[in-house]
């Protein structure tokens, strides 16, 4: 019974009527094996994270995060399913007219790209667009200077669980160019939306999020209705919102971490600006309020949530993800700089995932595939005080008003040839390269 949360629970009840051809027999009643609302199961959060029973004990959360498993994108799925009337490619040249020059450039454009557009323009009134600028500045500090070392490592963390991990796995993204595509894309993706005014309307930040969520609806019409392999009663909705909450939101959980370790209840108010900038960024992705708390102790409740509801596995599947993910070359040559930027970049990778996702065990990291060996090690010791030097000074600078628009300047420019280091992102969600998968 819906308690606390019914807009959202009606939100994906509206999904069958929205799109009957993808969502007619979906069972939007049926909890689905992944969500693990028994007290005794194994879940995805780790023990020493925190405790799972009593989050368990809040009806409230419980609800939100049952329901939230369940909803895909109630706009841009009707979108990505008129692939049986139009070519991938003219999907996407309409997506990105409309982005660029509005809907009304479009010639015949379908009343779901209007829909789509249009959601994405409603800005809610819960977004500060002062703070939203503010927290693009200061993030692309950490996009230019830091996120280059350590995507890989953020981006393995989500195949550490079977369920969340299948979708990807579905797409091919296994090992070689494409797994080193989809890595490019997503640290593209989170570059290119700290870029100034790019979050505006026209800006390409807006145009990107498009793509992503096209992206996603791709991946959840093409597992529903091409595959042949999803099980619905097992792994529920493909690429469900509350598996893209973690992405669009870990660098504000650990803020809130932090904010919690200092014995602070409050942001302050840099961290109120980041945490609104990606907000922003979330709700453009497809993402519902309701997932995307602004207070501290919110955030980690809701995040530690998902991870406690979300039953426990990882398989073949999984590891040969984390294997082949971190098997990838990213760099775009292979000059003698780009070899050893690309085993910095690895080992840096390695370390984050050993120390945020598997709680500093490299034993727990060892038997997911990723080995942190002494040669990592001295790659970071010997580069870390460059790396986290410069960001470190660069972030103060950021902080002096006579220095602000220098330093920032500098951050724009070096994101812009960060950018042309990840190439050209794609967005697309092809299903001829699908390949089967094994559930052992």
């Amino acid at each position: 019974m819906v308690a606390y949360y019914p807009e959202l629970a009606q939100r994906v009840r509206s999904q069958r009527d929205l799109q009957p051809e993808l969502y007619g027999e979906f069972d939007f009643d049926q909890q689905p094996d992944r969500l693990a609302t028994e007290p005794d199961v194994d879940s995805a959060l780790p023990t020493w994270v925190a405790d799972r029973a009593p989050i368990l004990q809040d009806d409230r959360v419980t609800e939100l995060i049952s329901t939230a498993t369940m909803l895909g994108d109630v706009v841009a799925d009707p979108y990505a399913a008129l692939m049986n009337t139009y070519s991938v490619a003219q999907l996407i040249d309409m997506l990105k007219t409309a982005c660029r020059q509005g809907i009304e450039a479009v010639l015949d454009a379908p009343a779901e790209l209007a829909s789509f557009i249009g959601a994405m323009e409603a800005t809610p009134e819960w977004i500060d667009f002062d703070l939203v600028r503010e927290g693009a500045r200061q993030e692309r500090i950490p996009a230019a200077l830091l996120a280059p070392f350590i995507t890989r490592g953020a981006f393995i963390a989500t195949f550490t669980n079977t369920y969340a991990a299948l979708p990807m796995a579905l797409t091919g993204a296994l090992s070689g160019k494409r797994a080193a595509r989809r890595v490019n894309e997503t640290a593209s993706f989170f570059a290119v939306t700290t870029l100034p005014g790019a979050l505006d309307r026209y800006g390409p930040g807006f145009e990107a999020a498009a793509m992503v969520r096209l992206m996603h609806s791709m991946v959840r019409y093409n597992a529903l209705k091409k595959s042949g392999k999803w099980d619905t009663a097992v792994y529920g909705m493909p690429v469900p919102q509350v598996d893209q909450m973690p992405a669009g939101m870990i660098g504000q959980y650990l803020l809130a971490r932090k904010a919690r370790q200092q014995g602070r209840t409050e942001f302050t108010a840099e961290e109120r600006a980041v945490v609104e900038f990606a907000r922003y960024r979330c709700f453009l992705l497809g993402l519902p309020e309701e997932l995307l708390p602004s207070e501290p102790a919110d955030i980690v409740h809701v995040m530690h949530a998902r991870s406690a509801l979300l039953r426990h596995g990882f398989d073949n599947i999984c590891r040969e993800l984390v294997q082949g993910t971190m098997a990838a070359y990213l760099r775009p040559d292979t000059t003698l700089f780009d070899r050893c930027a690309e085993a910095v970049e690895k080992s840096f990778s390695k370390l984050t995932f050993v120390r945020t996702f598997c709680g500093g065990d490299r034993n727990v990291a060892e038997a997911m595939g990723v080995s942190l060996a002494s040669t990592d090690l001295m790659r970071v010791a010997l580069t870390a005080p460059f790396i986290i030097g410069r960001f470190t000074a660069v972030t103060h600078a950021s902080r002096i008003p006579v220095l602000r628009d220098v330093t920032d300047a500098y951050v724009i420019g070096l994101l812009e040839l960060r950018l042309a280091t990840y190439g050209k992102p794609e967005f697309t969600s092809d299903s001829a390269h699908y390949t089967p998968f094994r559930t052992d």
